[in-house]
């Protein structure tokens, strides 16, 4: 690695206040996180030249969206009175189908997600009119064929176009609090920073931004939320707090068998910002990471003794989409109309190709072997894969 690092809190919030000729962040808690990513970054990343460039740009982009949001809210306080319902929040493990999931839910009549442009900058550019988001959307396509250049397999692995739903994460992740900062650097010491300090009030602010994309786009009022990320299984709690009302879909499949499909795609996000990072060093941190995400979930799911939660098995959800989603549905309290019905088949018909994971990767590929990835997922994989198994 280069002399190059990702400059302090301070000079990045200058820039991006440079940037925007605004200064009002709002409550200001998120400046902690930053500070523990800075060194992080630094120290444990391996960045080249172009990532430490790419990681400065992330954090910036992060606080220009807050300012721009905080602006928003305060020229249209009404945004705050916007009534905000999640439907279901799809927490699955990746290659488990939980994307797949998600959008099928999203693509029925009445509910509404993210959109993947919305997430890269939830907050409106400058002079954007209420509804018009073209920029935002040209912004978003840009980075999309950047990354598509850059990870050939990418559109395989986790399949994105503009305005299909994807994962709250990306949010969360530009209020330094989710996991997509380490599944984009390679930064166990901020995971592990990230796991032991509370993490409620990024969900509160969550919801603040998704009052605010629902007047962005009029045509959601009265829709219900699909909130997804696997990231959410690191504080089920908070979820369950700031969405008493979501229905918790948790997706099943053997983490043995997707680890090195997930691995793989880990490997090649850290290779677009380190030119030293090895595939051993990927698995050394995913395999443990996967499982504590599992022992999570299971610990708040038992703390509330299943309540609100639905299971979703992964084989199921391949044989009978349709009848799962319904299931997920109507324990939300959703009414399956044929109209719902209708929504949801002719997104499975448009999508077919999500339904094929690819199995390019094996075990050995990352220096692992099935009982040495099998061993931390036991307890999880005796409760809900081998009984159905």
């Amino acid at each position: 690695m280069g002399q190059e690092r990702v400059p302090d809190r301070e000079a990045l919030v200058a820039e991006a206040r440079a940037q925007t000729g605004l200064d009002d962040f709002g409550d200001t808690w998120f400046f902690a996180n930053i500070d523990a990513l800075v060194p992080s970054l630094n120290g444990e990343a391996q960045l080249s030249a172009a990532g430490v460039a790419v990681a400065r740009g992330m954090i910036v982009n992060g606080l220009v969206n807050r300012l721009r949001h905080v602006d928003l809210v305060k020229r249209h306080p009404e945004i705050l009175d916007e009534q905000v319902e999640a439907a279901a929040v799809v927490v699955g493990l990746p290659r488990t189908g939980s994307t797949m999931l998600h959008r099928m839910l999203a693509a029925a009549p009445g509910m509404t997600g993210v959109r993947w442009f919305e997430a890269q900058n939830y907050a409106p550019f400058p002079g954007e009119e209420r509804g018009r988001p073209e920029a935002r959307r040209q912004a978003a396509q840009g980075l999309l064929d950047y990354m598509v250049a850059n990870i050939p397999d990418l559109m395989s692995i986790h399949p994105m176009s503009l305005d299909q739903p994807d994962e709250e994460l990306i949010i969360l992740g530009q209020l330094y609090s989710s996991t997509m900062i380490e599944g984009t650097y390679h930064v166990p010491g901020f995971a592990h920073w990230l796991t032991e300090h509370d993490r409620a009030q990024c969900y509160r602010d969550l919801k603040q931004i998704l009052q605010a994309l629902q007047w962005q786009d009029p045509a959601r009022k009265g829709a219900r939320w699909v909130l997804k990320t696997p990231g959410h299984l690191m504080t089920l709690d908070a979820v369950i707090e700031v969405f008493p009302e979501a229905r918790i879909v948790m997706t099943h499949r053997d983490p043995v068998a997707t680890v090195p499909s997930y691995c793989s795609m880990e490997y090649s996000l850290y290779r677009m910002v380190s030119n030293t990072i090895d595939r051993e060093s990927v698995a050394r941190f995913w395999v443990p990471r996967l499982a504590q995400l599992l022992d999570g979930f299971m610990r708040v799911r038992d703390a509330v003794d299943g309540r609100n939660f639905i299971d979703v098995r992964y084989p199921d959800l391949l044989t009978d989409p349709i009848g799962q989603g319904e299931r997920v549905l109507a324990a939300a309290g959703v009414a399956v109309t044929p109209d719902v019905r209708a929504g949801m088949a002719q997104w499975i018909e448009h999508n077919r190709r999500e339904d094929r994971a690819p199995h390019r990767y094996t075990l050995a590929d990352f220096g692992l072997d099935e009982a040495e990835v099998a061993r931390p997922f036991a307890t999880y994989r005796a409760r809900f894969i081998e009984p159905g198994a």
